[in-house]
């Protein structure tokens, strides 16, 4: 349980954050951020810190319970030591595993997903055949907003050649075909005949299968078979995670300008977020969400949509 928090009530929040950052440089790693985010990174964890009108906010997070205590020891000392007009209570919320976090509220969840453009019938009875069909795997469906986002962002970006790694039952795809440019196709990969065919129905009831070439390999092997030129217009991954740094790369390096890549699961339950998981897969999305941010050949957001959405342009 390797995650903690304190909110500290101050009237000085952006002076002791600046404090423990400058100060701590010289025993530890730290960055104090243009929008005045910092973080502090001792042997034992990592600690970044956030300010309001009137609080300083702790984020602790380490490998384990006891290199955790060790961080919250540490930032907690400092800071009550530069303290000296006021005494400030540092009180650390119990550890929590990163895999319990709720990115969104259930009443939150509940008012996004009512306040987007509808899902038609196509839609909903393709939902309802996914849940009918894939049980417990049902969740790996995006839900209706997601899939109006990448509905918009495809039309946003006129985008007449489409790339999805991860098709599923296909709803994700029939959200892309339908806001590709008049010609436009969708290039679809995916491993499942069984779970993509269920797709299949819908997506000539829209009106759009004509649109949509679906490859039946290992994405890797289809993207590497593409032209070396930029000529993607928008690319979707929702697929296997530990090879999330590789699907991007072979896309971002065939983006045109302008172009977009959208990665979902980008938290992964949370699990991100906490340095005790270490499964290949939570290696794989962390590592991605750290080179996406510094990737000069892009501009990016991370959105906290369902599991965590990336959206990154190339410049």
């Amino acid at each position: 349980m390797p995650l903690a928090t304190a909110r500290i009530a101050t009237t000085r929040p952006a002076r002791y954050l600046k404090q423990l950052v400058s100060h701590m440089g010289h025993k530890a790693t730290t960055a104090l951020t243009p929008d005045g985010r910092g973080t502090i990174t001792v042997a034992s964890g990592t600690c970044t810190l956030t300010t309001t009108p009137d609080r300083l906010e702790l984020t602790a997070a380490a490998a384990d319970a006891e290199s955790l205590a060790r961080v919250q020891d540490v930032i907690s000392r400092h800071l009550v030591r530069f303290a000296a007009q006021e005494e400030l209570a540092v009180e650390w919320t119990a550890p929590i595993d990163g895999g319990e976090l709720e990115p969104i509220a259930p009443a939150v969840d509940a008012y996004l997903l009512s306040h987007h453009t509808p899902a038609d019938d196509v839609l909903g009875e393709l939902a309802v055949a996914t849940r009918e069909a894939t049980a417990d795997a049902a969740h790996m469906q995006v839900s209706s907003d997601e899939g109006a986002l990448l509905t918009m962002l495809t039309r946003l970006t006129t985008a007449r050649f489409a790339v999805e790694v991860g098709v599923f039952t296909g709803y994700s795809t029939l959200c892309i075909a339908r806001g590709l440019a008049d010609g436009g196709r969708l290039l679809a990969c995916d491993v499942s005949e069984e779970w993509t065919s269920i797709g299949r129905p819908y997506w000539e009831r829209a009106g759009v299968a004509d649109r949509i070439d679906l490859r039946i390999a290992p994405a890797l092997e289809t993207l590497r078979a593409l032209d070396a030129e930029p000529v993607i217009d928008i690319a979707f991954i929702d697929a296997d995670k530990d090879h999330y740094p590789a699907y991007y790369e072979e896309i971002v390096r065939r983006l045109r300008p302008g172009g977009l890549v959208v990665l979902d699961n980008v938290f992964l339950g949370g699990r991100v977020l906490d340095p005790a998981y270490q499964r290949e897969d939570h290696l794989a999305v962390r590592r991605l969400n750290d080179l996406i941010a510094i990737d000069e050949r892009v501009d990016s957001v991370m959105l906290p949509v369902r599991d965590g959405v990336t959206i990154a342009r190339r410049r």
